[in-house]
């Protein structure tokens, strides 16, 4: 009993200090106010930016506006003397494509339409082996049993025949009766192209532009291929077009190869541009070459044809306007002495609609050294009340916290700790569950540190009615409790900087099955 008493009377004193709340901490903090953070988001969000699509003027002049907050705080431009990381983006546009069976050619958009996909090439066959509907699905079914399509072309149908149930527990997209699964297969026996069966012809031919992408380059090319009618397919397989579609389904049409002269023919350009994710550093002191890194995508989905605009003030208009106060913050403590250990990188990252681009940019060429990057806290959609808190009492005073227990011990005490001496939010971890079918732990940017084995915190306030549509503007947010959340992590970003240690890595990240 001794010892446990003087154990209590030696760790005592210490948790009260950890508890005590530092003043000039408080005094940087409160300069996130509502009004500000109502200032920054009617201008992020606003009809100039034009949804901030990547890529897009309207993302640009965001960008721009970001940069200029940055340098006005007197931040260090945070990527090598620029205030930006920029990284390609590739589209390609077709400029020809044709085919033609026994020296017939085929009309584009009657007949045929070639996959966005495609690489320049012309290709001539003899012959053309059909394999059914192209699904393999372990011991329940292969329709590539006994053919020989090494270097061949590949005739198959869309769809799924009548007499199949899928054996595999995989999501319908990868599914083996799906498009990707059935391309696989054909690719992975080595076939050179594929033609693939489609009952919605005509369609609207003309030229193809596919869209904006990252993989200019690729590690290997997809499988070279066009869709056709099923008129193209009856003559292809010498045999009337009359009800094709269901003697395939009933198994009636042979799987074999079948003699004709056939030339495919494609040819595209590819029109480059660049993006940037936006960089600003607040250097630390004793431990400065240490990182703590703050995130949010300041990108949106655009605005359609006919002018409609995403204006995305929640996603993430909010969290990108987080980042400004939040640096603002730091900034105006460390001109008062009260500046951080360790330094601070703030990094608004674009692409993240279109596929998490800018953050897996930087985190495949990170500026700073990741080991020595203690954390990365993501903000994305801080503004709003989510639809599962509209009636519930908490609903003013909550956020998801979401990722705080995967990689690092020290995360979640630390959390909760920050929280109770400062801000008193309830903090809703429900989405920590690896089995959440929303899976939002794989949706935002912090991911991309995650995979690196970064610690991180995805802040959130979950989905509503206005998400991904032109109704989320900024008339909508709620800035005291946007504001509120920031300041959560400004003391939460404080803590990680000011530490003596970088948070433990002693948790392996764990991806459940899709």
């Amino acid at each position: 009993m001794k010892k446990l008493f003087a154990l209590i009377v030696l760790v005592g004193p210490l948790f009260v200090m950890g508890q005590k709340k530092d003043k000039a901490v408080v005094k940087a903090a409160s300069t996130i106010t509502a009004a500000d953070m109502q200032r920054h988001l009617y201008t992020i969000a606003g009809a100039e930016m034009e949804g901030r699509d990547t890529p897009s003027p309207g993302l640009e002049k965001a960008a721009s506006y970001i940069q200029n907050h940055f340098a006005s705080l007197g931040l260090l431009p945070g990527n090598n003397g620029s205030y930006r990381q920029y990284y390609p983006l590739y589209k390609d546009s077709m400029t020809y494509a044709s085919i033609e069976i026994n020296g017939a050619a085929a009309k584009l958009g009657d007949h045929f339409q070639p996959f966005t996909s495609n690489y320049n090439a012309g290709m001539r066959f003899s012959e053309v082996v059909f394999a059914g509907f192209g699904i393999v699905d372990g011991d329940i079914r292969n329709d590539y049993k006994d053919l020989n399509v090494a270097g061949k072309l590949v005739l198959i149908a869309d769809g799924t025949p009548a007499d199949y149930k899928p054996n595999s527990s995989a999501r319908p997209m990868n599914a083996p009766n799906s498009p990707n699964a059935k391309m696989n297969a054909a690719l992975s026996r080595g076939a050179a192209g594929i033609l693939i069966i489609q009952s919605n012809f005509p369609r609207k031919g003309g030229a193809q532009v596919s869209g904006w992408s990252m993989n200019g380059f690729k590690v290997a090319q997809s499988l070279f291929g066009f869709y056709v009618s099923a008129d193209l397919a009856a003559s292809i397989l010498k045999t009337e077009i009359a009800g094709l579609t269901d003697r395939i389904k009933r198994g009636e049409i042979a799987t074999k190869a079948y003699k004709a002269d056939i030339v495919l023919a494609y040819t595209k350009e590819t029109i480059k541009t660049e993006v940037s994710n936006v960089l600003g550093l607040l250097e630390g002191t004793d431990k400065k070459d240490e990182y703590v890194v703050i995130t949010s995508h300041y990108d949106h989905v655009g605005k359609r044809a006919d002018g409609t605009i995403y204006y995305g003030a929640d996603d993430d208009g909010s969290g990108t306007t987080g980042i400004l106060e939040i640096a603002e913050a730091f900034a105006l403590a460390k001109k008062e002495g009260k500046g951080p250990r360790r330094s601070i990188l703030f990094m608004t990252v674009s692409g993240e609609e279109k596929g998490l681009w800018g953050s897996r940019y930087y985190s495949e060429h990170p500026v700073l050294p990741l080991e020595k990057t203690t954390v990365d806290l993501n903000i994305d959609m801080i503004g709003r009340i989510g639809s599962d808190y509209l009636k519930d009492k908490d609903s003013l005073n909550y956020v998801y916290i979401i990722g705080d227990d995967k990689l690092s011990t020290d995360l979640a005490p630390i959390t909760d700790q920050v929280n109770t001496t400062y801000v008193g939010m309830k903090l809703d971890r429900r989405y920590n569950d690896p089995n959440d079918p929303n899976r939002f732990y794989y949706r935002s940017d912090h991911y991309n540190f995650a995979d690196k084995g970064v610690p991180i915190i995805f802040y959130f306030n979950g989905v509503h009615a206005d998400y991904h549509k032109p109704t989320d503007t900024p008339d909508k947010i709620n800035y005291p409790l946007m504001a509120k959340r920031a300041q959560l992590v400004y003391y939460t970003a404080w803590e990680m900087a000011n530490r003596n240690e970088m948070l433990k890595r002693d948790l392996k990240l764990e991806i459940p099955p899709r």
